[in-house]
């Protein structure tokens, strides 16, 4: 029996998982979270076999709560879910410690075939993600994503920044010091080539870094 945590924040897509995975008697829901801290939390305490992990968060997000789980518990696997293929994270992702990618609109079976393989301790992304990252890595970076150039860390800061997090929630919750947050800020527009924090959210919804979540 895989040993399966659901993370998202959207209760609708959280049950759309489980009434999906309910109908496999190899697989059982353990437990659900709503932020990337709770994941980790809920993750130390049910030892999943693998997390279901959502990316765009409140909180600490799922890039670093896959890095936390990851380092606190080895043996778990995770796959990360989204709703956007046009982004860097497969890279930031891989680099946290995820084995899987998925975007939100994959049929059940292929969700299936990745629980599967993937808590089976072999990689899985998804054919649209495959398709994108194979285009990429002929052509090397894309250079319609300004946001390719970006470390992990400032990827974590850049969307707290766009959820509306301050200095000091950042500072909290990636137990950094209010000096270095701003610093990451400072570097992210710089990078960006923007100089406030609606900018910068601008910027990510056009490249749909964030946005609505289905």
């Amino acid at each position: 029996m895989i040993k399966v945590l659901l993370v998202d924040d959207h209760e609708l897509v959280r049950t759309g998982f489980r009434s999906i995975l309910d109908g496999d008697n190899t697989i059982s829901v353990v437990g659900e979270a709503v932020t990337g801290e709770e994941a980790v939390e809920k993750a130390r305490q049910l030892e999943p076999d693998l997390v279901l992990m959502d990316i765009n968060m409140p909180g600490i997000g799922g890039i670093e709560a896959t890095r936390k789980i990851r380092r606190m518990m080895p043996e778990t696997q995770v796959i990360a879910v989204t709703v956007h293929v046009d982004t860097p994270f497969p890279e930031q992702l891989h680099d946290a410690g995820a084995l899987g990618y998925l975007t939100k609109g994959c049929p059940a079976d292929e969700l299936f075939e990745a629980i599967k393989t993937v808590a089976a301790g072999r990689p899985y992304i998804s054919s649209d993600v495959s398709k994108k990252m194979t285009l990429a890595s002929f052509s090397g970076v894309d250079p319609e994503s300004p946001f390719s150039k970006l470390s992990q860390r400032e990827m974590q800061v850049l969307l707290m920044i766009t959820q509306g997090h301050k200095t000091q929630d950042i500072s909290d919750s990636l137990c950094l010091s209010p000096k270095t947050v701003s610093t990451y800020r400072h570097r992210l527009f710089e990078k960006l080539n923007v100089e406030t924090d609606v900018e910068l959210t601008h910027l990510a919804l056009r490249y749909h870094l964030i946005g609505n979540k289905a």
